[in-house]
Order: C-alpha cells, then structure tokens, then sequence
C-alpha cells in the first residue's frame, strides 16, 4: 500500500530519555489519546509546513502553510472515527449535524497508522473523501471502523491515484 511518508522514532532512545522500558515506549506511542499530542506537532512542522490550531478546543488540530484547517486522526488496534471527539466515548453518541459541520469547517484529516510504531506511516485524506465514503455506507453509521477495514479502505484509494 502507497501512503505519503513515515513519521519515523527511535524507541530505544525515547526510552533512555525517559527512563522507562522500550515495551512500556511502545504502549504509549500505540495509544491514540497519548500519541496524538506528539503526532500534531510533527505533522504540523515536517509535512504541513504549520502551526497548531489555537487551542486544544478548537474544531480542528492544525493549520496547514495557507491556513487550511486539518484533523489529526490515528489508526489504532481499535480502528479509526472521522466524526468530532466529543461525540465519540462512554455516554456520547454519533450526530449527524455536527459531523457535517466538522468536515464544512476542514479541509481533511491526516491519518496514521500509530500500529507500526516506530515507522509510522501517513496519508493525507480530503474532507472530500471521507464525505463519500461515509455516504457510501463504508464508515458506518458513526464514522468508526476497524483498523483492518480503514487499512483496506486507504490501500484501494491510494492504487487509483
């Protein structure tokens, strides 16, 4: 499969500096709430050219180098959501109105597969796609989906391209 680079890091060396276990490096960089504060900041710098959105309330992660609005999303072991935070969790749910108004407000997600840390690949998805695949039926009702069906989802876009 065809993805646009790879966020790469040295487990052995974030492990010295932290003084915790190469094992215990991994369990933190494989958890989407944990990893993701570090994976804005790269993506930002190195491939968007950016800045960070102006809060962590902000209806977007970063700007890109024009100031276009992207989303920052993981694939993890427990798949991948396209719909706002908030609505995903103990207690919340899925809504329609909010998730269109997340990707009116976007220009599109960065996506990667923090389950092959520590050579983490990316891929740059439109607003656009994701509209489409959701209209299709193949995000589901909510927008989540397993790591296996995003995996297939990406490797199918990015053959066509």
């Amino acid at each position: 499969m065809k993805n646009l680079g790879v966020l790469s890091w040295n487990a052995e060396q974030i492990a010295d500096a932290l003084k915790i276990t190469k094992e215990e490096v991994r369990e933190y960089f494989t958890d989407g709430r944990r990893i993701s504060f570090l994976l804005e900041r790269r993506i930002a710098r190195e491939i968007l050219k950016g800045s960070l959105a102006p809060s962590e309330g902000a209806g977007f992660d970063l700007f890109d180098s024009e100031g276009g609005k992207w989303e920052v999303r993981s694939i993890s072991k427990d798949g991948i959501y396209f719909c706002p935070s908030y609505m995903v969790g103990s207690g919340r749910k899925f809504n329609k109105k909010g998730f269109i108004g997340k990707l009116s407000e976007i220009k599109g997600y960065i996506i990667s597969d923090i389950e092959s840390f520590p050579e983490v690949p990316f891929w740059i998805i439109t607003k656009e796609q994701v509209f489409s695949w959701w209209k299709k039926k193949l995000l589901g009702t909510t927008t989540k989906i397993s790591r296996d069906k995003m995996l297939k989802l990406l490797s199918k876009l990015f053959k066509t391209i």
